[in-house]
């Protein structure tokens, strides 16, 4: 009985301390109990070394009511109750046994096995509601914690859902600004167009406007494409916030895609807003004062707008662009209006010749367009080349002249590389020159001081 008791002693004084957590919430209450735990020691010594001891039997019994009654005494015991209830039936079999050991030997010699027989059951009893008593406080422990999990996961999705309906708001009023703001640069675009007066500007004007137009559709068609794709997830993210339960998988999605539309729509922009600028630039009448401009920028720009242009008039119209950037040019003092008409009455001139040559040999031709740049001691050269009909000798010479052209009647105004001579020899001090050979190729080569 004495081993029973003091299992049942020891293992109850560390299941109260550390379900109450007595060490920290009542530190006197604590060493109490570790001195009860250190008698029930020293009681289950005295039983093996005292076997008849009358007061060690009679301490066991005491001990365990003691337990019991402080238990339902002390308030601080209240959530360790349920547990303590098994603690009465061993304790009165083994306070009746003592008792009866005690006042008749013969009594309880008689009834010894029934006495005994009843501790061992009183004994499992207690052990097998610990362990039901153990198994319900992890249900409950699980249900608490999937209860505050729930808690937390409602208080997150709702500052998930604040969070998103701001963002929501904000990326849909960036996306009316920059609507606003395509609008006004297309307003602007028009206005400036009623500025080209200069004569070569005229004789080129089809080419260019063709060509920005062109240019400038592309971006235009991507930004309301992925504006209309982007109203449509901002309504599928709205509907799968309203939901009781958030698939926080399908809205970090949403917000990918529209952050993705979002930058497109930033990229496109910029490029329209870039090609306005070049048209503003171009239109403008030259101040006479340079400015550092990235050459490669400038000449590849021009390159796409004299393309496009002719293909606004020939929709059958295709050429290989070939381009050689020296990158280590760096930026160079220009007059960047002057030199963008140079370069697109060029570019033009190239896309005219190597359609003429195409009408002319629809078989087995690629029409070509290249430009390298370069930088040749302490000059920056252009070179523009095509391998369309090509120029005879007499023609050559005659290039340069004010209204000579080549072109049909009503194509052409002869003016366009005479001003361009003028712009790179006299407004910039280079050269300009000219190499070509009939149905093979023309060459035209620009040197500008570094």
């Amino acid at each position: 009985m004495s081993v029973a008791s003091f299992l049942i002693v020891f293992f109850f004084i560390n299941y109260v301390r550390k379900t109450l957590d007595t060490a920290n919430k009542n530190v006197w209450l604590d060493q109490q109990l570790v001195y009860l735990r250190h008698f029930s020691i020293a009681l289950l010594v005295g039983q093996m070394i005292l076997r008849d001891s009358v007061l060690i039997r009679m301490a066991w019994p005491l001990v365990l009511f003691g337990m019991v009654l402080a238990v339902f005494k002390l308030d601080f015991f209240r959530p360790v109750r349920s547990v303590s209830i098994s603690l009465i039936p061993f304790t009165a079999v083994s306070f009746l046994s003592t008792f009866i050991q005690l006042i008749n030997q013969d009594f309880y010699e008689q009834f010894d096995d029934y006495l005994n027989a009843a501790r061992f059951f009183a004994f499992v009893w207690v052990f097998a509601l610990w362990l039901n008593n153990r198994k319900q406080e992890k249900a409950l422990e699980n249900e608490r914690l999937r209860r505050e999990q729930q808690e937390q996961l409602s208080k997150v999705t709702e500052a998930q859902k604040n969070e998103l309906e701001v963002l929501v708001a904000e990326r849909t009023a960036e996306l009316r600004l920059q609507k606003e703001e395509l609008e006004k640069a297309l307003d602007h675009l028009k206005a400036t167009q009623n500025q080209l007066i200069h004569a070569e500007k005229m004789a080129s004007l089809g080419e260019l406007t063709a060509g920005i137009a062109h240019e400038i559709q592309n971006p235009l068609n991507f930004v309301n494409n992925f504006s209309e794709v982007s109203v449509e997830l901002v309504e599928e993210l709205r509907e799968e916030s309203q939901k009781e339960t958030l698939d926080t998988e399908l809205v970090s999605e949403l917000l990918s895609d529209i952050e993705q539309n979002l930058q497109k729509i930033q990229h496109h922009g910029k490029r329209a807003d870039s090609i306005v600028k070049g048209m503003l630039q171009h239109s403008r009448t030259s101040s006479g004062q340079k400015e550092a401009i990235d050459l490669n920028a400038l000449a590849d720009e021009y390159l796409r707008l004299a393309y496009h242009g002719l293909r606004a008039k020939d929709k059958t119209f295709n050429a290989k662009l070939v381009t050689d950037f020296d990158a280590s040019l760096g930026k160079i003092n220009v007059l960047p209006q002057d030199l963008g008409r140079v370069l697109l009455n060029m570019f033009t001139n190239a896309f005219y010749a190597v359609s003429e040559r195409k009408r002319q040999q629809p078989q087995g031709y690629e029409p070509t367009v290249s430009i390298r740049t370069q930088r040749v001691q302490k000059q920056i050269e252009i070179r523009i080349r095509d391998n369309g009909t090509g120029m005879p000798e007499h023609v050559k010479q005659k290039i340069f002249q004010p209204f000579f052209t080549t072109k049909p009647s009503g194509q052409g105004t002869g003016l366009g590389l005479s001003l361009s001579y003028d712009i790179i020899t006299k407004a910039h001090g280079g050269t300009l020159e000219v190499i070509s050979e009939p149905d093979a190729f023309t060459e035209f080569i620009i040197r500008l001081p570094a």
